[in-house]
């Protein structure tokens, strides 16, 4: 959701240890991602679950885990896309992290970025407003990871679009934000990563972060969120699902 912040703030919401794991298809680069994030996904106060899945969507069977701080979770990641993008040949590391409001997805996201050195880029800083969701993820396809490589930054002071940001189109990069992993992006990221939490968290998390204005708006953020998961389908196209 739309957090209204300043570039570079993150959410407190912590990373999950993992319900399943296991190694994605033979041939695909982002194999790695499921056996090396298999120990590495935790909070170090409150331990979830998460699961890792295969492109085509097939979650894997369970695998034992430990719970593991959010930096351990980010830096295997960030190991496993390295790894990925080598093996794909990408011209760059694209790591998308998706997932509805209060899911963690700014903090991951941020720490994922600082392992790898990457530029980020957070979707609240595109979505054009409160109905904005399905067009910064079009935007993410055609201007992020397109040839234009950039975005128009949304004033949430103003109601109104503001600067175009340019992005290093040779960089590593980290999107992150509900609509970052679709059908049309998900083919040009080296690891696409979904969070999970329960509604009632997520909400105590999200309110508890941005206060009355979010909630007026929660009810209206959460069917776009609804109606953008139902199209694309985010959690089935990722290689990691993390629960938070």
């Amino acid at each position: 959701m739309p957090e209204r912040r300043t570039p570079g703030a993150v959410e407190a919401a912590p990373v999950g240890d993992h319900r399943r794991a296991g190694t994605l298809p033979a041939g695909d680069g982002r194999r790695s991602a499921a056996a090396s994030v298999a120990g590495a996904a935790g909070d170090e106060h409150r331990p979830a679950t998460a699961s890792a899945a295969a492109s085509d969507g097939e979650h894997l069977e369970p695998s034992a885990t430990a719970p593991a701080p959010v930096a351990e979770t980010a830096a295997a990641l960030a190991a496993a896309a390295a790894g990925a993008a080598t093996a794909r040949g990408d011209r760059r590391v694209v790591v998308l992290v998706d997932g509805r409001s209060g899911t963690g997805k700014t903090t991951l996201g941020a720490a994922v970025a600082d392992h790898l050195g990457a530029q980020v880029v957070h979707l609240d800083d595109v979505y054009p407003g409160w109905d904005g969701l399905q067009a910064a993820a079009d935007a993410v396809v055609r201007d992020v990871l397109g040839p234009p490589s950039g975005y128009r930054r949304w004033d949430w002071s103003a109601s109104a679009p503001t600067d175009w940001v340019p992005l290093d189109a040779d960089a590593p990069i980290v999107v992150e934000g509900c609509g970052a992993l679709s059908r049309g992006s998900a083919p040009l990221a080296s690891l696409r990563v979904w969070l999970e939490a329960d509604d009632v968290v997520r909400r105590d998390r999200a309110i508890g972060r941005d206060g009355e204005v979010f909630a007026r708006e929660w009810d209206r953020w959460a069917a776009q969120e609804a109606s953008f998961i139902a199209a694309e389908q985010p959690a089935h196209r990722a290689d990691v699902v993390l629960r938070t």
